[in-house]
C-alpha cells in the first residue's frame, strides 16, 4: 500500500519538475535569460531529470526495486536543496519547508515500501 502512495507522489514530483521545465522555456522565449546556450542546456537537463523522476515513480508503482532506489536518492537530493534553502545567503525557511516536508513523507513511504517488498520476497506476503 505504501509503495503505491509513494509511487503516485513521486510521479507528482516528476510532473512538478516538468512544469519547471515549461517555466524555463517561457523564460527562454521571453528573453529573460543571460545566456541562450546555458538556458537551453538547463531546460534539457531539467527535462531529463523530470523523465528520470517519472520513471522512478512508474517503476515504484510496478514494484521494481530500482524505482524505489532512485526515488529514495531523489528525496535525499530534494532534502539537500531544502537545507540549502534554509541556510544559504538568501535563506527562506518557507521554501525549505515546502521542499522538505513532502520529501520526508515520500522518503518514509519509500522505506516502508522497501520493507514490504522484503517481506513479500521472503514469503511473508504483503503487510
Amino acid at each position: 500500500m505504501s509503495g503505491r502512495v509513494a509511487a503516485v507522489l513521486v510521479i507528482l514530483e516528476g510532473l512538478g519538475v516538468l512544469v519547471l521545465a515549461v517555466w524555463q522555456l517561457v523564460a527562454l522565449f521571453s528573453g529573460d535569460t543571460g545566456s541562450i546556450e546555458s538556458a537551453i542546456a538547463l531546460v534539457v537537463l531539467t527535462v531529463v531529470g523530470a523523465a528520470a523522476v517519472l520513471a522512478f515513480g512508474v517503476a515504484t508503482w510496478r514494484e521494481q526495486s530500482w524505482g524505489r532506489s532512485g526515488a529514495i536518492v531523489t528525496q535525499l537530493l530534494i532534502l539537500a536543496v531544502a537545507l540549502g534553502a534554509a541556510t544559504g545567503a538568501y535563506a527562506d525557511p518557507g521554501i525549505a519547508l515546502v521542499l522538505a516536508v513532502p520529501a520526508v513523507v515520500v522518503l518514509v513511504l519509500l522505506v516502508l515500501a522497501v520493507r514490504e517488498a522484503g517481506r513479500a520476497a521472503r514469503g511473508g506476503g504483503p503487510v
